[in-house]
Order: C-alpha cells, then structure tokens, then sequence
C-alpha cells in the first residue's frame, strides 16, 4: 500500500525560528534567524555574552545534531536577515550579506568534531549590499553572488582581482515598481559550464567567464510571478550521467512551481484591510539543454506560494511547506498549505505526477526552511511572518519547532529491500572521469532486481523558498557483481567534470527499487 509519508516532531523548540539552514558533511546543521528580532528563546553562554559584540545575550544561530537530536548556541556578529550561502569546496559555509551592519559581510562557518567552531565575521568584503541575494558554487571552486534588493549587480567569492563587482541588466528590468518580484533568482549552474538565472517571469543562460549573455529563454507562461515577494521554487531536475556523455551532450531540464499573480503583494501589503490574492497552482518546465526549449506547464493539486523543492535521493521533488494565498511579507499570506505534494518527473502520464501527501499540522509560512537529511528525512523547521516573535498571533503564531518529514520510501515495508552501503573504494577523494566501487547490502535474500543506481546529491543552502546549490547526478553504474547471498559490488564511473559536479562534499545515495539507502559523505 503506498502511503503519503509521516510526520516526527524533533523539538518542540530549539529557541530560535529557522530562516535559514545548512547541512554540513559531518552531519550537523547549521541553523539561523536574523539578529534585529529582539531576544531569541535560546541563550549564549555567558562568557560569550561578555566577550563579543552581540545584539543581546541570546543566540540567533545554533548547530543542531542529526544524530543526537541536540543543539548548541552559536554567536552572529552582524545581521543576517534574507541572506544567502554556500558551502565551499572545503566544505565551510560561505554566508553572505544581510541587513544593516550585515549588508556587505562574509560570515564563515567550519565544521569541527568538538564544540569550538563557531562563526568567524568580515563585516566589510563585499563590494554591494547583498540583501535577498542567490549564490552558486561555480566549477572552479569560487561561488557567485547574484542580485539582491536595488542590487543590480553580482560578484565573486573570494573576490575577482581587480574589477570586483560586475553590472547585470537582467536584474534591473526583472523588477517591478513597488512589488519588485526578482529577489532571490533562481540560480542553476548548467552542464555546459553556463549559469541559468531566472527572475520574475523571464530566465537567461549567463557566461560568468565573459560577463555576457549566451542567450534568453521564452518567458514562462501564465502571467504569475515567480519570486520575491510572489514566491515560488525551482529546481534542476536530476542529471542523468548514465551514458557515454560527455558534458556537453548532458541534458538539463529546470522545474519552477509556484508564486504569484501581478499585485498580489500590494494587495496583501499595502490595502486595508489585506486582501489575500489566491497563489498560482502552475509549475513550469524547460529543457534548458534543447537548442529552442519551450516551457511545458502543468498544474500543480493545489496553488502554493512560499513552497520549498527538494530533490529526494529516488530523483522524485518534495514541494513543501507554504500557503494558498497571499505573497511572502509580514502577515500577508493565509491558509497554509499543510500537505506536501510528491512531483514524479519520469512519469510519462502528466495526469499521474503530483501525489498529495500526509499533512503536517504545523503551518510553515514565511521564514520557513527545509532540508534533505543524509537519512533520507527532510528537516523542517521555522515560520514567522511577523517583525518580532510572536507566540500568540493567531493561526500563525511564531514557530521554534523542528519536525522531520519521513517519505514513503523510509517505511518499514520496504526495510526488506533498502540498501545499506558498506564501503566506498576511492583512492583518498572521488575524481573527475575516475571510477570507483561502492560495496552494499539487500536484506532480504533473492530480493536483489539488479537494478541499481549511485547518486550524489549536493547539500544546499535553504531560505526564503531557495535551495541553493541544490544538485542530484546519477551516475553510471558500469556493473554489478554479487559478493555473498546479501551483499553486492557496484562499480561505477564517477562525474565527468566540474561543469556537472562543482567540487565539495557530496551525499551519495545507493537506490534500489526505488528505496535510498542511507547516504555516505564523499568529497569530488
């Protein structure tokens, strides 16, 4: 029987709202709101309090354990309100930009095994005000930052020498007048090295190299806005290396789902009282790769505004999180939407590709975060749509709790067939056009189908309905070989290049039927 998932409450609070978060590759997440709240639920140590220049004495960042279900205060200098981030190469969060005194800091956070890690600040690095901004890992290990409020402009992290911050036209006709609707781009670095960047309603393939665009994709149709404030999500759809490909013959395909019509913020900020404009309910598809792509548009079971994509290890999209009306801002949206809804991109029948899912009873409205666990479980937590923390605001009260949703493919009916891997044979790091082996387990005897696919996913960086970085390659698995009644040996050609995998830490998942195993970190 196929169910629609369930629902873990983790903590009924970890003291703060999670605005944004981040998966590192020893398993622990960091998590922050923005400082300019008021005070946080969760408190610094003391010693902390006295030595750093912080805006209270509670946390607005914390690292949560996976494995322990526990957390630990960590100390923001400098407001992070709607800002963005990436991990690097190295594995460290790279987080950029901010409000006020944060606008133009870099904030680097490294994983450690102990307790001392904590944040490490240069307020003054970038060269513009990266508020609502997007970043990309690029396949030299540099990260770009796109955009931003009145930021019509992006840059490199570490900076470019000389010339430090590089003007993108895009940007300034992609804005609204009073509802801007282009904050938060959807960034996608695309197989041939180019970036796909998408903002509004209209998307272009950018050379980051040459500072030039390639070209101009068709305007989604439909009318609806896709981004900030008129909220929607995109994803790129898993990348198939299962072929004797080379990179340029990789076919990338982006999903958009979501938003806004034209004036539904207004509507919902500025009149009174509010009115709640109904979400979009369309998702859109381009097959960037095709010399003339056009968008192929489906509907969505319900429409949906502020909802996070998350690509599963099974190559299946979690929308999650959101509501049916309104647009992101303080208190200008209503009726969440409690359901996630499963999108199924290899489903040759349109009819059949959404399925609704098992409801959460926790509304995740503005100022939400979701992530993929190396588990298989999604991390959720946050919800505030309001300027300070209100716990009696009513139905959406201010949310510290962190639950975990749990996909059909982690019941235990299928315990009898999910993989567990062993080892993974690399020499020291996974390398480009390199093979590996990967050694795992079937439980059950005789239940081995020999099908069987490796797949890395890329940890991203979740705000504000972007997952940034966010990235699902499936590689070729060359063959399989049977080791002992319930334990087999894949080996398995590792990512051609960097255009297809920007270096860093990767999960990699073994799937079989359909069911991930739990994932093990490499690094490419």
């Amino acid at each position: 029987m196929l169910t629609g998932g369930r629902w873990d409450l983790l903590q009924p609070s970890i003291g703060i709202s999670a605005m944004h978060m981040q998966l590192l590759h020893n398993n622990k997440v960091v998590i922050f709101d923005r400082t300019d709240y008021g005070p946080s639920n969760l408190s610094l140590p003391s010693q902390t309090c006295r030595n750093a220049t912080v805006f209270d004495c509670s946390a607005h960042s914390l690292l949560y354990d996976v494995a322990s279900n526990t957390f630990r205060p960590l100390t923001l200098q400098s407001d992070t309100w709607c800002s963005s981030g990436s991990l690097n190469a190295s594995g460290s969060l790279i987080q950029t930009g901010g409000y006020g005194v944060g606008e133009r800091a870099v904030r680097i956070f490294t994983p450690c095994e102990g307790v001392s890690c904590d944040w490490v600040e240069n307020r003054a690095y970038l060269s513009s005000r990266r508020w609502y901004s997007t970043n990309q890992i690029l396949p030299d290990g540099r990260i770009i930052i796109v955009g931003g409020r009145r930021a019509f402009t992006y840059e490199f992290y570490p900076k470019n020498p000389g010339k430090s911050v590089f003007y993108l036209r895009f940007l300034a006709e992609t804005r609204d007048p009073n509802e801007e609707n282009n904050l938060y781009p959807f960034l996608h670095l695309l197989p041939d090295g180019n970036l796909f960047i998408f903002a509004n309603r209209r998307s272009i393939l950018f050379d980051f190299v040459n500072h030039r665009i390639v070209k101009e994709f068709p305007e989604i149709p439909g009318g609806d806005k896709r981004n900030y404030p008129s909220t929607g999500s995109s994803v790129l759809l898993p990348l198939f290396l299962t072929g004797e490909n080379n990179r340029s013959k990789v076919s990338a395909e982006v999903l958009v789902c979501g938003g806004a019509p034209p004036g539904a913020f207004l509507k919902a900020a500025r009149t009174i009282p509010k009115v709640f404009v109904g979400a979009s309910r369309t998702c859109g598809r381009l097959k960037v790769t095709d010399p003339d792509p056009i968008w192929v548009m489906e509907q969505m079971p319900s429409p949906r505004v502020m909802p996070d994509m998350l690509l599963l290890p099974n190559g299946d999209v979690l929308i999650i999180n959101g509501a049916a009306n309104g647009t992101a801002g303080w208190e200008d949206a209503t009726n969440a939407v409690l359901n996630p809804i499963l999108y199924l991109p290899n489903e040759p029948d349109p009819t059949r590709r959404f399925e609704i899912l098992a409801p959460t009873r926790i509304p995740r409205m503005y100022h939400s975060a979701s992530l993929l666990l190396s588990d298989g479980r999604v991390l959720i937590g946050g919800s505030n749509p309001h300027r300070s923390y209100n716990f009696t605001a009513r139905p959406y009260p201010t949310e510290l709790s962190l639950e975990a949703y749990l996909p059909r493919y982690l019941d235990p009916q299928y315990a009898r067939v999910r993989p567990s891997i062993l080892t993974v044979e690399l020499a020291r790091n996974m390398m480009y056009g390199k093979s590996f082996s990967v050694t795992f387990v079937i439980p059950a005897f005789g239940m081995f189908d020999g099908g069987v696919s490796v797949r890395l996913v890329a940890p991203p960086f979740s705000t504000h309905s972007t997952a940034m970085n966010q990235r699902l390659l499936v590689l070729r698995v060359r063959r399989v070989a049977q080791l002992s009644a319930f334990a087999y040996k894949a080996d398995v050609d590792g990512p051609t290049n960097s255009y297809v995998a920007p270096p860093g830490y990767y999960m990699m998942f073994v799937v079989h039927r359909g069911i991930p195993s739990e994932a093990v970190w490499v690094k490419l």
